[in-house]
């Protein structure tokens, strides 16, 4: 009889918060460059809730578990690892899918060393949302020093990396976004924003004009899609690039919409994921956040922010938090050995 492991499955493959629960399923077996981790945490995305109800199509060959990043052990590996890790290396990595359960096969080439510096929780909530920053930033937006930058959803995971990476490397001024006062003053002070507009209160376009002395922003990194879309295109800099990664405002433009800007300031508009990129680019990004971040994760210079740290027995009150938008940083869940 096959081996078996635990992990959180859906009850009739799709459905609400409730659908989840704790299953017996086999457990994978390494080929080629993969390892088997046996996993000690791993972290929540918004990808996740839409995958939950079916509406996030799986890579093929993906895993229909849940889950794209952790931590953990490395238990086995293939025939063709990394010369660099080995059975019994502490490690963190981001996988297709599959995180939510006791063990993953993964490819060693999307995994990292986890620094001692570092705690399982932290190290759980790494890979997605720091290689989606640095992808956005450095790949699509090439983003040099001394360019402005706006991360909508300011205190989201995403934009928590991203503002941090945009200080460290000499923006001339980063800006963010946020639906609450609180998320606001997190993303100044906490973050080192230059400034951050409360989009329910704040006219947050005329907000960065005024800050930006009528030109605009250089850079601005979304994640909610068509009800920011005529907005973005008003904030937006001569020449400047917008990337859209997330649509929680909608996907149908509102009636109005003017497309001006497009041709009027040169505007350069990019859609792209993460998940549905090949080992190799995904691969490459992960040695771009092991020179670029590692070291300021090591040293304290970049905050791994960790909101709510469940046991993974209770992945039903992890999925609500995530729905209620009330989180600054990571939902992370805990599995016991």
């Amino acid at each position: 009889m096959a081996e078996t492991m635990r992990a959180i499955d859906i009850k009739n493959g799709a459905g609400p918060i409730e659908a989840l629960h704790i299953a017996n399923i086999p457990k994978p077996t390494a080929t080629g460059s993969q390892a088997i981790v046996k996993i000690k945490a791993f972290g929540l995305n918004r990808m996740d809730l839409l995958q939950r109800v079916g509406q996030y199509p799986v890579p093929p060959g993906a895993s229909k578990i849940l889950g794209v990043e952790f931590s953990g052990i490395i238990e086995s590996v293939g025939d063709k690892p990394e010369r660099s890790f080995k059975v019994g290396d502490e490690v963190f990595g981001l996988a297709y899918g599959g995180a939510y359960a006791e063990y993953i096969a993964v490819s060693t080439h999307m995994l990292v060393h986890k620094p001692q510096e570092l705690s399982w929780e932290q190290s759980a909530g790494i890979p997605e949302t720091w290689i989606t920053a640095t992808q956005a930033i450095y790949n699509i937006a090439k983003f040099t020093p001394g360019k402005s930058i706006l991360w909508h959803a300011g205190a989201s995971s995403v934009s928590i990396a991203g503002i941090q990476l945009s200080v460290a490397d000499s923006a001339s001024s980063v800006f963010a976004t946020a639906r609450q006062d609180e998320k606001c003053s997190f993303a100044v002070d906490s973050l080192g924003a230059t400034a951050a507009f409360n989009t329910t209160t704040q006219d947050w376009v005329s907000e960065v004009k005024k800050a930006t002395d009528g030109k605009g922003v250089d850079i601005i990194v979304d994640f909610i899609g068509a009800s920011y879309f005529q907005q973005n295109l008003d904030a937006i800099a001569k020449d400047g690039t917008i990337v859209c990664l997330g649509f929680m405002g909608g996907v149908e433009l509102p009636a109005g919409v003017n497309i001006a800007s497009f041709i009027l300031k040169r505007i350069n508009f990019v859609g792209s994921s993460l998940r549905s990129r090949d080992e190799e680019y995904q691969g490459k990004l992960r040695d771009q956040l092991v020179e670029h971040a590692l070291p300021r994760f090591k040293d304290g210079r970049f905050k791994l922010m960790v909101d709510k740290v469940l046991p993974w027995e209770q992945i039903q009150d992890a999925h609500r938090l995530l729905e209620e938008n009330k989180t600054k940083g990571k939902v992370i869940c805990t599995i016991d050995a």
